[in-house]
């Protein structure tokens, strides 16, 4: 059952309302976002809705000889009216195929074209961009066609667009994002708190969410998983990194070290295993521009150069901290020396993961008057160190509008000893004072007064 992506399916459909109007009836989309999060099975439920002759191709790590020829064969056993000037000619170039492809697509009518994991093609062909350009502008822009361009490399994506690229402003640019806990939450049948744990598991990709039974609860689902080499869960992690590094790559020293807790830059070096500072840096900064790793400084009236990273996509945490390590043992069908280990550090690892999404909740909700940004507030020797801080602006603060814990533990409220180290916290935080509203983010409740409470359940619903 196809859930969620209302708003994507809706945006695709006014981008195609689009095709075949004004004095350019051919339309084209950059269409980005993490691998695995759905990009391509969107794309293909948008044509079944559509109605129209389509064609898809999919392009993969290989020679330009290879995705040629794969694009030929699929170009003619597609549904366009012209598909059999694929088996009449033969194509050498890009330029060629893409060609020929415009005069096998309607004429006349509106039809529709993905041409998915554009950066491989880019890859083999460092002038298709500007080919691309060439063709859009001739054939395809002349033809009632909804062109979609997809890509998994982020930076890449975002670059052809820009304006020193050959096809500068020839398409408009959407972003496909993982689904979200609320998704999850209609999708498994969860309770607020449950789909939290499942979406921290999953990172809201549809092939892993395919595998989780509805209705059933983390250890449910990891009871089961964990004992099965080729599920979802656990393939997954190896084939995005597979994808964006080779096995050489420091890169994926660093994202281990990353995903096994360290956040600093100096423990981030310490846990590279004597990698030079500078090959270190330009690791990172590898990672910063392909999104793997996002960078956060505090959010406070005071400037600060305290960075700390994180992995950014969710479920790529998760295998990193789980996962990864147990590998061997998974494959050889221990899965539940893996799974002991999990359950007696999943407590406090959930109680850091849940972090960044509880921000972005909180981000989707009417919280006090002039929050325009929300973060978090640290010091080099963590005192203090606040999980929740909103301010006008953000990274320096004009005005602290708000300061918040976030209390994830089962069966354990936020409590008289919670809220008396969250006023020591207001305390010593640049920008705020005793006047500063206080939140309380709490999965098992709140007994104090004082402090605003809000529950998991709102969390979800600012998703809906």
């Amino acid at each position: 059952m196809f859930i969620g992506r209302e708003r994507e399916l809706a945006s695709l459909g006014r981008f195609f309302g689009r095709v075949g109007t004004g004095d350019r009836p051919g339309r084209a989309i950059l269409l980005r976002g993490r691998r695995r999060v759905g990009k391509s099975r969107l794309a293909e439920e948008f044509i079944a809705r559509s109605g129209v002759p389509s064609f898809f191709y999919t392009a993969a790590q290989e020679s330009l000889a290879d995705q040629l020829e794969r694009f030929t064969e699929d170009a003619a056993v597609s549904d366009l009216p012209g598909a059999a000037l694929f088996t009449e000619l033969t194509t050498a170039s890009w330029d060629s195929a893409l060609r020929l492809l415009a005069q096998a697509i309607p004429q006349d009518s509106p039809s529709i074209i993905v041409i998915d994991e554009l950066p491989f093609m880019i890859s083999e062909d460092p002038y298709l961009e500007g080919k691309l350009q060439r063709l859009f502008d001739r054939e395809f822009s002349r033809r009632p066609v909804l062109l979609i361009l997809i890509g998994s490399d982020l930076s890449i994506m975002e670059a052809i667009n820009q304006y020193d690229r050959p096809f500068y402003m020839r398409a408009s640019e959407m972003v496909v994002n993982p689904l979200t806990p609320g998704d999850v939450a209609t999708r498994l049948s969860l309770s607020a708190p449950e789909a939290f744990d499942a979406y921290l598991v999953t990172g809201g990709l549809p092939m892993i969410l395919d595998e989780w039974p509805v209705g059933a609860t983390v250890w449910d689902y990891l009871d089961d998983a964990l004992l099965d080499s080729t599920a979802a869960l656990i393939v997954s992690g190896e084939r995005a990194m597979a994808a964006e590094f080779p096995p050489e790559a420091q890169a994926r020293v660093l994202l281990k070290a990353i995903g096994s807790g360290q956040r600093t830059f100096s423990s981030i070096v310490r846990a590279s295993g004597g990698m030079p500072t500078t090959s270190v840096k330009r690791a990172l900064q590898i990672l910063l521009e392909k999104r793997t790793v996002t960078a956060e400084l505090p959010l406070s009236a005071k400037p600060s150069k305290e960075t700390r990273y994180h992995i950014a996509d969710t479920h790529l945490r998760f295998w990193l901290s789980f996962i990864e390590p147990g590998t061997a043992e998974i494959d050889r069908g221990r899965g539940d020396l893996a799974l002991r280990r999990l359950k007696r550090s999943w407590t406090a690892w959930r109680g850091t993961a849940v972090e960044p999404v509880v921000r972005e909740s909180l981000r989707r909700m009417d919280l006090h008057e002039g929050t325009g940004a929300i973060g978090g507030y640290w010091t080099r020797t963590n005192d203090p160190e606040i999980d929740l801080v909103g301010a006008d602006r953000e990274p320096i603060a004009k005005k602290i509008t708000m300061l918040g814990s976030i209390k994830w533990l089962e069966n354990r409220p936020f409590d008289d000893h919670d809220m008396r180290e969250l006023i020591v916290h207001q305390s010593k935080m640049p920008g705020a004072d005793t006047s500063t509203p206080l939140y309380a983010v709490s999965r098992s409740g709140c007994t104090v007064q004082g402090v605003r409470h809000v529950t998991p359940e709102e969390l979800i619903d600012a998703w809906r």
